[in-house]
C-alpha cells in the first residue's frame, strides 16, 4: 500500500491536504465551509466519513476556519497543539481533542505524524511530515523563514509540498498597506519564492519524487515565478514543479 496525497486547495481563501496509506486519510487542516469540503473531498473520491483525523497546524482562518463544524458534525478527532486550541470555541466537544506536543511524534493507525515548530505568528503554529515508515512526505506552508529544524525534517523527503506565497518584487511594488508588506516579508510572516528555493538547495533532496508550490499569494506571486524558482534550485525543468491551486488544489499523487 502506497502512501499518496493531495490538495483540497491551497491559498488564503482555504487550504486543506489530505495523505493517504491505505484506509488510513488524515486531513491537514480545513479552511472551507461545511458544503465546499465535501465537494472538495469528492473531487478525490472521499466523503467526510473516509478520514480517520485533522491535523491542524494554526489557528488562522484559513487553516483551521472549517475544521469546527466539520469535525462536529463528521465526529471527527482534531489533532493540534495547545496554543493552537485555544482558538476553539468553549462549547467544542473535549472528547474530540488530541492534544500534541510539537516536537512529538504520534500515530493515527497506519501513518506516522512529525509535527515540527516554525516561524509564523500564531499562537503555537507547527507543520508536519508524514510517513508509514518508508516513505516521507515534508509539508511546510505557513512560516516566515527557516531553520535548521524545519531542514532537518524536510530533508531526506520522498514528497515535498513546500509555501512559495510571494514573490519579493511583486510584494513590494504591489498595492497592499505597508504594515501588511513588512508582516508577509518578515521573520514570522510567509516565505518568498527565492526563499522556498534556497531551502530545497539546502536539504537532502536526493529521494525526491514530487516538489509542489502552495499557498501561493494571487495578488503577489504567479505559478511560473515559483516553478522557475524552486527548478532553479533543484536544476530540474520547471514543468517538473507542482502548483497547489487556490480552487483545485492539485490531484492523488504517489510519494
Amino acid at each position: 500500500m502506497a502512501l499518496r496525497f493531495a490538495s483540497l486547495g491551497s491559498g488564503s481563501s482555504g487550504n486543506g491536504l489530505v495523505v493517504e496509506r491505505g484506509r488510513t486519510r488524515v486531513l491537514m487542516d480545513c479552511g472551507f465551509n461545511l458544503g465546499d469540503t465535501a465537494f472538495r473531498l469528492g473531487r478525490l473520491g472521499l466523503v467526510p466519513g473516509d478520514l480517520a483525523a485533522i491535523v491542524v497546524t494554526h489557528e488562522h482562518t484559513d487553516h483551521l476556519g472549517g475544521v469546527v463544524r466539520f469535525a462536529r458534525r463528521h465526529a471527527i478527532a482534531v489533532h493540534l497543539t495547545q496554543g493552537t486550541a485555544l482558538a476553539l470555541p468553549v462549547d467544542f466537544p473535549a472528547s474530540l481533542v488530541r492534544l500534541i506536543d510539537p516536537h512529538a511524534p504520534f500515530e493515527v493507525k497506519d501513518l506516522q505524524v512529525e509535527p515540527f515548530p516554525v516561524p509564523h505568528d500564531a499562537r503555537e503554529p507547527v507543520q508536519y511530515r508524514f510517513t508509514d515508515g518508508a516513505v516521507r512526505l515534508g509539508v511546510a506552508t505557513d512560516l516566515g523563514m527557516s531553520t535548521p529544524h524545519v531542514e532537518e525534517m524536510l530533508g531526506a523527503c520522498d514528497a515535498l509540498v513546500l509555501e512559495c506565497n510571494h514573490d519579493a518584487r511583486m510584494l513590494e511594488s504591489g498595492s497592499y498597506p505597508r504594515a501588511l508588506k513588512d508582516r508577509i516579508a518578515g521573520r514570522f510572516g510567509h516565505l518568498d519564492n527565492e526563499s522556498a528555493a534556497g531551502i530545497v538547495s539546502r536539504i537532502d533532496g536526493s529521494r525526491l519524487k514530487h516538489v509542489i508550490a502552495a499557498h501561493l499569494s494571487k495578488e503577489n506571486n504567479r505559478p511560473a515565478l515559483a516553478a522557475q524558482a524552486l527548478a532553479g534550485a533543484l536544476g530540474c525543468e520547471e514543468s517538473w514543479i507542482g502548483v497547489a491551486d487556490q480552487d483545485e488544489g492539485f490531484g492523488w499523487r504517489e510519494a
